[in-house]
Protein backbone atom coordinates (compact mmCIF):
# COMPACT_ATOMS: atom_id res chain seq x y z
CA UNK A 1 0.00 0.00 0.00
CA UNK A 2 1.25 3.29 -1.17
CA UNK A 3 1.42 6.71 0.72
CA UNK A 4 -0.16 9.12 -1.54
CA UNK A 5 -0.69 13.06 -0.64
CA UNK A 6 -2.92 14.99 -2.23
CA UNK A 7 -3.10 18.49 -2.51
CA UNK A 8 -6.30 20.56 -3.42
CA UNK A 9 -8.15 16.99 -1.78
CA UNK A 10 -11.67 18.66 -1.75
CA UNK A 11 -11.91 19.77 -5.14
CA UNK A 12 -13.94 18.44 -8.22
CA UNK A 13 -11.34 16.32 -9.34
CA UNK A 14 -9.62 15.63 -5.57
CA UNK A 15 -12.90 14.19 -4.70
CA UNK A 16 -13.28 11.64 -7.61
CA UNK A 17 -9.41 10.91 -6.93
CA UNK A 18 -10.20 10.03 -3.29
CA UNK A 19 -13.11 8.26 -3.94
CA UNK A 20 -10.83 5.96 -6.43
CA UNK A 21 -7.42 6.03 -4.15
CA UNK A 22 -8.48 4.77 -0.86
CA UNK A 23 -9.52 1.49 -1.10
CA UNK A 24 -6.19 0.84 -2.05
CA UNK A 25 -3.87 3.48 -0.61
CA UNK A 26 -3.43 5.45 2.43
CA UNK A 27 -4.38 9.16 1.87
CA UNK A 28 -3.26 12.15 2.81
CA UNK A 29 -5.43 14.83 2.15
CA UNK A 30 -4.71 18.60 1.93
CA UNK A 31 -7.14 21.86 1.65
CA UNK A 32 -7.38 25.11 3.08
CA UNK A 33 -10.65 24.14 4.26
CA UNK A 34 -12.28 20.45 4.51
CA UNK A 35 -16.00 21.99 5.37
CA UNK A 36 -17.61 20.62 2.02
CA UNK A 37 -15.65 17.33 1.75
CA UNK A 38 -18.01 14.37 2.56
CA UNK A 39 -17.18 12.37 5.64
CA UNK A 40 -17.21 9.01 4.04
CA UNK A 41 -14.33 10.70 1.79
CA UNK A 42 -12.07 11.39 5.02
CA UNK A 43 -12.65 8.38 7.13
CA UNK A 44 -9.49 6.44 6.75
CA UNK A 45 -7.25 9.44 5.40
CA UNK A 46 -4.85 11.25 7.28
CA UNK A 47 -6.66 15.44 7.45
CA UNK A 48 -4.35 17.71 6.84
CA UNK A 49 -5.63 21.42 7.02
CA UNK A 50 -2.97 24.32 5.43
CA UNK A 51 -2.48 27.05 3.40
CA UNK A 52 -0.01 25.88 1.21
CA UNK A 53 1.09 29.51 -0.43
CA UNK A 54 3.38 29.59 2.72
CA UNK A 55 6.76 27.83 2.93
CA UNK A 56 6.26 27.17 6.43
CA UNK A 57 2.97 25.07 6.46
CA UNK A 58 5.30 22.62 4.00
CA UNK A 59 7.92 21.68 6.80
CA UNK A 60 7.70 18.04 7.70
CA UNK A 61 4.52 17.60 5.53
CA UNK A 62 5.80 15.20 2.68
CA UNK A 63 7.93 13.01 5.35
CA UNK A 64 6.74 9.10 4.52
CA UNK A 65 5.25 10.26 1.79
CA UNK A 66 5.57 8.04 -1.87
CA UNK A 67 3.49 10.05 -4.07
CA UNK A 68 2.14 13.09 -3.93
CA UNK A 69 -0.21 14.11 -6.61
CA UNK A 70 -0.70 17.69 -6.86
CA UNK A 71 -3.85 19.61 -7.76
CA UNK A 72 -3.86 22.85 -5.62
CA UNK A 73 -4.50 26.01 -7.47
CA UNK A 74 -6.50 28.27 -9.19
CA UNK A 75 -8.02 26.59 -11.84
CA UNK A 76 -9.79 29.41 -13.75
CA UNK A 77 -8.55 30.84 -16.68
CA UNK A 78 -9.77 34.05 -16.18
CA UNK A 79 -7.84 34.33 -13.06
CA UNK A 80 -4.91 37.11 -13.02
CA UNK A 81 -1.44 37.35 -11.98
CA UNK A 82 -1.38 39.29 -8.96
CA UNK A 83 -5.39 38.37 -7.90
CA UNK A 84 -4.08 34.87 -7.04
CA UNK A 85 -1.96 32.94 -9.67
CA UNK A 86 0.97 34.15 -8.36
CA UNK A 87 0.30 32.78 -4.75
CA UNK A 88 -1.50 29.68 -6.07
CA UNK A 89 0.04 28.39 -9.32
CA UNK A 90 3.60 29.55 -9.05
CA UNK A 91 4.37 30.33 -5.42
CA UNK A 92 2.65 27.06 -4.21
CA UNK A 93 3.98 25.00 -6.88
CA UNK A 94 7.56 26.23 -6.29
CA UNK A 95 6.38 25.37 -2.61
CA UNK A 96 5.77 21.66 -3.04
CA UNK A 97 9.30 20.94 -5.24
CA UNK A 98 11.64 23.12 -2.95
CA UNK A 99 9.79 20.97 0.02
CA UNK A 100 10.20 17.39 -1.80
CA UNK A 101 14.26 18.23 -2.13
CA UNK A 102 15.13 17.55 1.36
CA UNK A 103 17.06 14.13 2.28
CA UNK A 104 13.97 13.70 5.02
CA UNK A 105 11.42 13.23 2.44
CA UNK A 106 11.67 10.27 0.43
CA UNK A 107 9.19 11.22 -2.78
CA UNK A 108 9.21 8.93 -5.50
CA UNK A 109 7.12 11.15 -8.04
CA UNK A 110 5.00 14.02 -7.94
CA UNK A 111 1.96 14.06 -10.15
CA UNK A 112 0.17 17.56 -11.56
CA UNK A 113 -2.33 18.85 -12.87
CA UNK A 114 -1.21 20.76 -16.24
CA UNK A 115 -3.83 21.87 -18.49
CA UNK A 116 -4.69 22.00 -22.10
CA UNK A 117 -4.94 25.58 -21.67
CA UNK A 118 -0.72 25.45 -21.90
CA UNK A 119 -1.56 24.51 -25.50
CA UNK A 120 -4.80 26.37 -26.05
CA UNK A 121 -3.82 29.37 -28.90
CA UNK A 122 -3.21 26.07 -31.25
CA UNK A 123 -5.56 26.71 -34.05
CA UNK A 124 -9.15 24.36 -33.50
CA UNK A 125 -8.15 22.13 -36.45
CA UNK A 126 -4.28 21.01 -35.15
CA UNK A 127 -4.17 18.10 -32.74
CA UNK A 128 -1.22 19.16 -30.51
CA UNK A 129 0.99 16.82 -29.14
CA UNK A 130 2.88 17.19 -25.81
CA UNK A 131 6.48 17.48 -27.90
CA UNK A 132 5.07 20.92 -29.39
CA UNK A 133 6.10 24.00 -27.93
CA UNK A 134 3.78 25.55 -25.58
CA UNK A 135 1.01 27.79 -26.53
CA UNK A 136 -1.07 29.20 -24.00
CA UNK A 137 -4.10 31.34 -24.60
CA UNK A 138 -4.45 33.09 -20.63
CA UNK A 139 -2.53 34.04 -17.70
CA UNK A 140 -3.80 30.68 -16.09
CA UNK A 141 -1.98 28.64 -19.69
CA UNK A 142 1.37 30.30 -18.81
CA UNK A 143 0.98 29.14 -14.72
CA UNK A 144 0.46 25.70 -16.22
CA UNK A 145 3.91 25.81 -18.40
CA UNK A 146 6.19 27.23 -15.47
CA UNK A 147 4.76 24.00 -13.51
CA UNK A 148 5.81 21.96 -16.31
CA UNK A 149 8.88 23.68 -16.98
CA UNK A 150 9.71 23.57 -12.80
CA UNK A 151 8.61 20.01 -12.93
CA UNK A 152 11.42 19.17 -15.42
CA UNK A 153 13.97 21.14 -13.94
CA UNK A 154 13.82 19.51 -10.17
CA UNK A 155 13.76 15.89 -12.66
CA UNK A 156 17.03 16.79 -14.46
CA UNK A 157 18.84 18.49 -11.77
CA UNK A 158 17.30 17.01 -8.60
CA UNK A 159 16.45 13.80 -9.69
CA UNK A 160 12.56 14.16 -8.51
CA UNK A 161 10.73 12.11 -10.99
CA UNK A 162 7.56 14.32 -12.00
CA UNK A 163 4.42 13.59 -14.14
CA UNK A 164 2.88 16.35 -15.43
CA UNK A 165 -1.44 15.85 -16.80
CA UNK A 166 -2.55 18.29 -19.23
CA UNK A 167 -6.14 18.12 -18.40
CA UNK A 168 -8.48 18.53 -21.03
CA UNK A 169 -12.25 19.31 -19.59
CA UNK A 170 -13.40 17.34 -16.57
CA UNK A 171 -16.81 17.38 -15.70
CA UNK A 172 -16.38 20.97 -17.02
CA UNK A 173 -18.07 24.04 -18.14
CA UNK A 174 -18.78 24.70 -21.99
CA UNK A 175 -19.26 28.44 -22.46
CA UNK A 176 -21.66 29.93 -24.49
CA UNK A 177 -18.93 31.20 -26.99
CA UNK A 178 -17.58 27.44 -27.26
CA UNK A 179 -19.45 24.86 -29.57
CA UNK A 180 -19.83 21.51 -28.24
CA UNK A 181 -17.81 19.46 -31.07
CA UNK A 182 -14.70 21.67 -29.62
CA UNK A 183 -15.62 20.71 -25.85
CA UNK A 184 -15.83 17.39 -26.59
CA UNK A 185 -12.81 16.91 -28.26
CA UNK A 186 -10.94 17.72 -24.76
CA UNK A 187 -13.51 15.79 -22.28
CA UNK A 188 -12.34 13.73 -19.74
CA UNK A 189 -14.24 11.32 -18.09
CA UNK A 190 -14.01 9.85 -14.84
CA UNK A 191 -12.99 6.52 -15.69
CA UNK A 192 -10.30 7.54 -18.01
CA UNK A 193 -9.44 9.95 -15.07
CA UNK A 194 -8.90 7.46 -12.66
CA UNK A 195 -7.15 5.18 -14.73
CA UNK A 196 -4.79 7.99 -16.36
CA UNK A 197 -3.77 8.20 -12.21
CA UNK A 198 -3.19 4.89 -12.12
CA UNK A 199 -1.09 4.77 -14.97
CA UNK A 200 0.74 7.50 -13.36
CA UNK A 201 1.26 6.01 -10.34
CA UNK A 202 2.69 2.32 -11.84
CA UNK A 203 4.54 3.17 -14.74
CA UNK A 204 8.23 2.82 -14.69
CA UNK A 205 9.77 5.97 -16.65
CA UNK A 206 12.43 6.33 -19.31
CA UNK A 207 13.42 10.02 -18.06
CA UNK A 208 12.76 11.10 -14.74
CA UNK A 209 10.11 13.92 -16.40
CA UNK A 210 7.22 12.64 -18.23
CA UNK A 211 4.10 14.99 -20.10
CA UNK A 212 0.97 13.81 -21.47
CA UNK A 213 -2.15 14.56 -22.68
CA UNK A 214 -4.94 13.73 -20.56
CA UNK A 215 -8.04 13.49 -22.51
CA UNK A 216 -11.05 10.44 -23.24
CA UNK A 217 -10.71 8.57 -26.57
CA UNK A 218 -12.77 10.85 -28.18
CA UNK A 219 -13.18 10.41 -31.73
CA UNK A 220 -12.05 13.69 -32.53
CA UNK A 221 -9.41 14.98 -29.70
CA UNK A 222 -8.06 17.99 -29.78
CA UNK A 223 -4.30 16.05 -27.69
CA UNK A 224 -2.95 13.11 -28.94
CA UNK A 225 -3.05 10.86 -26.55
CA UNK A 226 -1.02 7.77 -28.69
CA UNK A 227 2.04 8.75 -26.63
CA UNK A 228 0.60 8.40 -23.27
CA UNK A 229 -0.32 4.99 -24.00
CA UNK A 230 2.84 4.25 -25.55
CA UNK A 231 4.88 5.64 -22.60
CA UNK A 232 2.42 5.02 -19.30
CA UNK A 233 -0.21 2.08 -20.78
CA UNK A 234 -3.00 5.12 -21.02
CA UNK A 235 -5.89 2.67 -22.96
CA UNK A 236 -9.00 5.35 -22.11
CA UNK A 237 -12.44 3.87 -22.81
CA UNK A 238 -14.79 6.40 -23.22
CA UNK A 239 -15.73 8.75 -26.35
CA UNK A 240 -17.76 12.49 -25.71
CA UNK A 241 -19.14 11.97 -29.14
CA UNK A 242 -20.72 8.39 -28.63
CA UNK A 243 -21.71 9.75 -25.55
CA UNK A 244 -23.27 12.60 -27.42
CA UNK A 245 -24.85 10.03 -29.94
CA UNK A 246 -26.35 7.91 -27.09
CA UNK A 247 -28.36 11.24 -26.43
CA UNK A 248 -25.80 11.85 -23.05
CA UNK A 249 -25.03 15.04 -24.43
CA UNK A 250 -26.92 16.75 -27.76
CA UNK A 251 -25.75 19.04 -30.15
CA UNK A 252 -29.43 21.20 -31.06
CA UNK A 253 -30.26 21.50 -27.44
CA UNK A 254 -26.89 22.96 -26.42
CA UNK A 255 -26.45 21.54 -23.06
CA UNK A 256 -25.20 23.13 -20.07
CA UNK A 257 -22.18 20.93 -18.97
CA UNK A 258 -20.86 21.32 -15.35
CA UNK A 259 -17.61 21.10 -16.45
CA UNK A 260 -13.57 21.86 -14.73
CA UNK A 261 -11.63 23.38 -17.69
CA UNK A 262 -8.24 22.38 -16.20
Amino acid sequence: MSSILITGATGNIGVVLVEHLKKDHQLTLVDIDFSKMPEHLMDGSTIKKADLIKPENWSGLLEETDYVIHLAGDPSPDAGFYDSLLDMNFKLTYNLFEEAKKETNQVKRIIFASSVHAIDNYPDNVQVKTSDYPRPADLYGVSKVFMEALASYHAYTNGQEAIGIRIGAFNGDISPDISNADAFSVYLSERDLCHLIDCCLEATLKEPFLLVNGVSNNRFPRMDIYQAHVDIGYTPQDDAFEMQGSGVYDFKKEPEIDMDFE
